[in-house]
């Protein structure tokens, strides 16, 4: 049984896009790993397991041409994720909130197939069809139950054609529609009784899940659905440089599709951010004399990203152009207070007792009374 896959966005287009797909943002570093690439190549796989590497954690090719971190962190859980994809084994991406679950399996699935557009997103109301098929009614009522009346799902898809497919907060999708998996992932079919057919995955399918270890989701895993899978758990930065590293890359690039200047200026305001989530993350200082109170949120490295984004947009448009303490004091307030009851409470002891005594903070203490009202 064949499956049609419908076109892909043109590479015009996608240079228009708000957010493009990393197969479009990096095709150039993609080309040059292929063409340089002269490892053994798993089935209908665009790169070897050693350029897909190489591809996320960074490095320079025989050629000089430069390849861009696009994750950074342990090499050995990148070096584990990509063998996995290439056995019969489905990968799952486990972790905190924005510990670069989704970009990862973006990422891979780019450097993988060369199109990470195959996505189911999980959420409660996630239907079955959205794994397994739906149908088009106009044309079931019209010439009734057949293959031109079908609606393939992501999965089915790249079960067709040999492709990645990505699934999004698996734990969030109701436990009978996850189970809809199950067959898909043991047996590398998906039936379809309605036509007394089935859809058998050809060499270069594989899945990618991720989810959140801190929520646990709507729905916890099936033991025989967890089983399906090698799991990679992705841990928050090891240290503040690298956290600092992270945000400043990503907010680069952020900021470069949004038309924002490049702020080098910028960089003392990062590394307070990042110093600020990690002390109320993990419930002291720096130098580990002053025990703090952690707020309810996950004060992660995708919020950090988010405010010092927020920051330089205001710092574009309504300052000078130039990231200052003002610019992300508000910002790190909505990503504090979740609660308003309790955390309220621990950012005001967190700015009163460490930001009003710490050297250079001044600035951003008067900023943070401000934004506090």
């Amino acid at each position: 049984m064949t499956v049609s896959v419908p076109t892909s966005v043109s590479t015009d287009a996608a240079g228009e896009a708000l957010r493009p797909h990393a197969e479009h943002v990096f095709a150039d570093e993609l080309e040059a790993l292929a063409a340089a690439d002269d490892r053994p190549r798993p089935a209908r796989w665009k790169l070897s397991p050693w350029a897909v590497s190489t591809y996320l954690l960074g490095g320079t090719l025989p050629d000089g041409t430069l390849i861009t971190p696009k994750y950074v962190g342990p090499r050995r859980l990148v070096e584990v994720a990509v063998t996995t994809l290439a056995t019969d084994r489905a990968l799952l991406l486990l972790g905190v909130p924005g510990t670069a679950k989704t970009w990862v399996s973006e990422h891979l699935a780019a450097a993988v197939s060369g199109d990470s557009t195959l996505l189911v997103q999980g959420t409660a109301g996630t239907p079955e069809e959205a794994v397994r098929y739906g149908w088009n009614y106009a044309e079931l009522l019209t010439r009734g139950p057949g293959r031109a009346a079908m609606v393939p799902s992501p999965v089915m898809r790249a079960m067709a054609e040999g492709m990645t497919v990505r699934v999004e907060e698996l734990t969030r999708i109701p436990a009978d529609v996850q189970d809809a998996l199950i067959t898909v992932l043991s047996e590398k079919t998906l039936p379809v009784p309605e036509l007394g057919q089935e859809v058998q995955a050809i060499r270069g399918f594989n899945l990618i899940a991720t989810a959140n270890d801190r929520d646990r989701g709507v729905n916890e895993l099936s033991g025989a659905l967890r089983r399906r899978f090698n799991t990679v758990v992705l841990p928050l930065p090891a240290t503040p440089e690298a956290e600092v590293d992270i945000v400043s890359r990503r907010v680069s690039q952020i900021g470069r599709s949004l038309d924002l200047p490049a702020a080098p200026e910028g960089m003392a305001e990062i590394r307070r951010v990042v110093t600020v989530f990690r002390e109320l993350r993990d419930g002291v200082t720096t130098d580990g004399r002053t025990k703090l109170k952690s707020p309810s949120g996950t004060l992660s490295t995708a919020e950090a990203i988010s405010v010092v984004t927020g920051g330089l947009a205001l710092a574009t448009h309504f300052g000078d152009g130039v990231l200052r303490p003002g610019d992300v004091a508000a910002g790190i307030l909505g990503a504090v207070v979740r609660d308003p009851a309790t955390d309220r409470v621990i950012w005001r002891e967190y700015v009163e007792t460490v930001v009003r005594e710490r050297d250079g903070w001044k600035d951003f203490y008067r900023a943070c009374r401000e934004a506090a009202g």
